[in-house]
């Protein structure tokens, strides 16, 4: 992706592969997104204006909620198009460097981390499941929504590689007197995510007045963090940019069981 103006903003790392990327997609400016090569591992990136990504402006574009959430939509979709195709490590949206050689020098500094997770994340992916108790129903005391919880929590992470527990989240779907009861990532691996999903699917209902909502496949958003601190400047960390799929910041995590 050399010689062309502008900034390279970077979406994820991974492995090269194979398959192509769909045909129409675009990334962040509506620019289509490219692969960069460098030590045997990829960069998804594509080339945005620096009159929006460099410092000065993109710090003014924090107070603009549908900039932000236009954006976050165009990083989320390049990513969940590169999670139809392989294993990728989704860096902080808001990524950018000022050229190629700079995104090859993240690359090379990095390196080490990425090939571990990479090997730690291969054939993964995460789905979120969040439990919410109406206030009225009898079934939905707190013993009981509780005991619920903590049993379907131990059974989806024995089928799962890995889960990461996020707070629960204060405020429920706009019109809704809900509690949420639980909210956890776990990582799966593509094998088992059909017996995954089947499984989640059966305790909908179970108990009357909890809600179970799954959301998924993802990338492994809870399981891996780009720490590097190379990127142009500092990304930005309002929620609506930041935020994984579903919501909440992992606070612990476990093994499988």
């Amino acid at each position: 992706m050399t010689g062309q103006a502008g900034l390279r903003y970077v979406y994820a790392v991974c492995r090269p592969f194979e398959a192509a990327l769909q045909s129409q997609l675009t990334g962040v400016a509506g620019a289509p997104p490219g692969l960069l090569r460098h030590h045997g591992l990829v960069a998804v990136v594509s080339t945005v204006p620096e009159g929006d990504f460099a410092e000065a402006p993109l710090r003014d574009h924090l107070a603009d909620r549908d900039w932000l959430a236009a954006t976050a939509r165009a990083h989320q979709g390049v990513v969940d198009a590169l999670t139809t195709v392989t294993t990728p490590l989704p860096l902080r949206p808001g990524t950018v460097f000022r050229d190629d050689s700079g995104v090859r020098t993240m690359m090379e500094a990095c390196e080490a981390d990425f090939r571990y997770a990479l090997d730690r994340l291969d054939g993964m992916v995460e789905w979120g499941v969040t439990l919410y108790a109406g206030p009225d129903s009898p079934e939905t005391d707190p013993a009981r929504a509780g005991e619920f919880a903590r049993t379907l929590h131990e059974r989806l992470s024995r089928r799962a590689e890995d889960f990461r527990l996020h707070p629960p989240q204060d405020a429920a779907p706009a019109g809704v007197q809900e509690r949420n009861l639980l909210d956890v990532a776990y990582l799966v691996a593509r094998a088992h995510c059909e017996e995954f999903v089947e499984l989640v699917d059966r305790t909908k209902g179970e108990v009357p007045g909890i809600r179970v909502e799954l959301s998924g496949p993802w990338a492994a958003y809870s399981f891996y963090s780009f720490t590097g601190d190379l990127a142009l400047h500092e990304r930005p960390d309002p929620p609506d940019l930041l935020a994984r799929p579903g919501s909440g910041t992992a606070t612990g995590s476990g093994p499988r069981s």
